[in-house]
């Protein structure tokens, strides 16, 4: 069968696992669609596309049925080279609409003019023109879903100008803002939105984690639930995850002062909950092992856990080396009273303390904290090293060298570095083995070939926490 048949069956059967992976443009309307679309032209109507940039450059408008810029984004198709796909995750995390094209090559150790070229090559787009395209996407979901004033729905999306947005929006949709919005505009503290994934998706597996790792106060969860207050640039607020399964989607909520947060709080939150993985790709490397493909079985649809600020992360990983889970949730507990400030939102009653900054935990007494020294000492220079800059958490930087650094900080040990790279900067091929439950589980399948999942052996430790965590610990009361 001919890769376009096999497309063409995949849209008819509508299968939200595709979702993102290809585009339809349907030649009889001009139009291109998500393989989720419930329209069903003829097949010789149709051609198909690896990505929506492809599809625009043949001259398609996005369909305004299914809304192809709200699919999960594909990894397989952001650039052929290492640099490009690094370049694309931190695009997505730029808060402002009008970065410095020369800082941000400057990240990747090349000119504006090399990566403007690569990014032509492989993406058909400058990184100023995909951010650009970004921001206009996010604008249309705010417009679709929201009852957002269109003033605050541009602004949010970046821009400064009303009649620029205005412009831009039409010429990328070939309409105005106001013909997309067809529901009356309610003035609504809670934003609610859709963030789409590709099934299966272990939400279960998500909330579970974690609920038994939730940061201070600043978490908590009911049935299905996660809350958490969140900050973005000195405000404060909180949001709702919840998950649609039949939607294939997250339903968030969002109560927060700003708009023009939100693109960073739904990037955020597609890290949190590791919403642009694909599990058939990594499905089809973990299941070559009879005992992987039993655990998929059982917990179809992992995904990797880390938390709402990579910071967060580091610093659970010092204060639990060697404790318990229970304890080192203690101790980070501790660390938010001791050195974070007031969130000035109260829960049951209490003030709610933020996480602290690098800043406020060299800046504080931690000689309360109730671990060892050598520990305390590790989680000033970490946040020493932050603030100088010779150690970053951005996500999309050289792994082996975050390592190295990591390595170089006095009492973090290869655990800690591996553990940190897989969390904090959700590097998929991370792999914890010398972790305590991660190395009991290795016990159970010493013919398994652990090398052999590369680059996603971090979905086969997430994998055997899901599988092993509760367990093991059984196991070792009993004992």
């Amino acid at each position: 069968m001919k890769k376009d048949d096999v497309f063409y069956n995949a849209m008819l059967a509508r299968d939200p696992r595709f979702d993102g992976k290809f585009f339809v443009g349907v030649k009889t309307t001009g139009i291109y669609c998500r393989p989720i679309c419930p329209a069903k032209p003829k097949r010789e109507n149709v051609e198909f596309f690896s990505n929506h940039l492809a599809a625009e450059q043949a001259g398609y408008r996005p369909c305004l049925r299914c809304r192809p810029e709200s699919a999960p984004h594909s990894p397989a198709w952001i650039g052929k080279s290492a640099l490009v796909r690094r370049a694309i995750k931190m695009i997505d995390k730029i808060e402002t609409l009008e970065f410095n094209e020369d800082q941000f090559a400057e990240l990747f150790g090349v000119s504006a003019r090399h990566l403007r070229r690569l990014f032509i090559e492989e993406v058909g787009k400058t990184p100023k023109q995909l951010s650009f395209e970004n921001r206009l996407n996010l604008s249309r979901q705010l417009i679709s879903e929201t009852a957002l004033p269109i003033t605050e729905v541009a602004f949010a999306a970046g821009f400064n100008s009303i009649r620029r947005f205005n412009d831009a929006f039409k010429e990328r949709f070939k309409k105005s803002p106001s013909e997309i919005r067809r529901k009356p505009v309610k003035d609504k503290s809670t934003l609610t939105i859709r963030l789409s994934y590709r099934p299966p998706f272990d939400f279960n597996g998500l909330l579970h984690f974690y609920r038994s790792h939730a940061v201070g106060h600043l978490e908590w969860f009911e049935e299905g639930l996660m809350h958490r207050i969140i900050e973005v640039s000195g405000k404060v607020g909180q949001i709702t995850l919840s998950d649609l399964p039949d939607e294939s989607c997250i339903k968030l909520e969002i109560d927060f002062p700003d708009t023009t947060a939100l693109h960073t709080i739904i990037s955020r939150v597609r890290s949190l909950l590791d919403l642009d993985s694909d599990p058939v790709i990594i499905a089809n490397v973990l299941e070559t092992d009879k005992d992987m493909k039993a655990l998929l079985k059982k917990h179809p649809g992992i995904r990797l856990p880390s938390s709402w600020d990579p910071f967060e992360v580091v610093v659970a990983a010092i204060l639990g080396q060697v404790v318990s889970v229970e304890r080192g949730r203690a101790l980070v507990n501790d660390l938010i009273e001791l050195a974070g400030s007031d969130s000035g939102l109260l829960r049951d009653g209490k003030s709610v303390r933020l996480f602290p900054t690098p800043a406020q935990v060299i800046k504080a007494d931690l000689k309360s904290l109730k671990t060892t020294t050598r520990r305390k000492e590790t989680l000033v220079a970490l946040s020493k090293a932050l603030i100088n800059g010779d150690l970053s958490l951005e996500p999309a930087q050289d792994v082996d060298s975050f390592v190295e650094k990591t390595l170089g900080i006095p009492g973090i040990g290869p655990w800690t570095a591996s553990y940190m790279a897989l969390k904090a900067l959700r590097h998929t091929d991370a792999f914890p083995a010398t972790d305590l439950i991660i190395a009991r589980a290795i016990a159970e399948h010493p013919k398994t070939k652990f090398e052999s999942f590369s680059p996603w052996r971090g979905y086969v430790a997430a994998l055997l926490w899901r599988e092993y965590s509760q367990v093991l610990k059984k196991a070792g009361r009993k004992k």
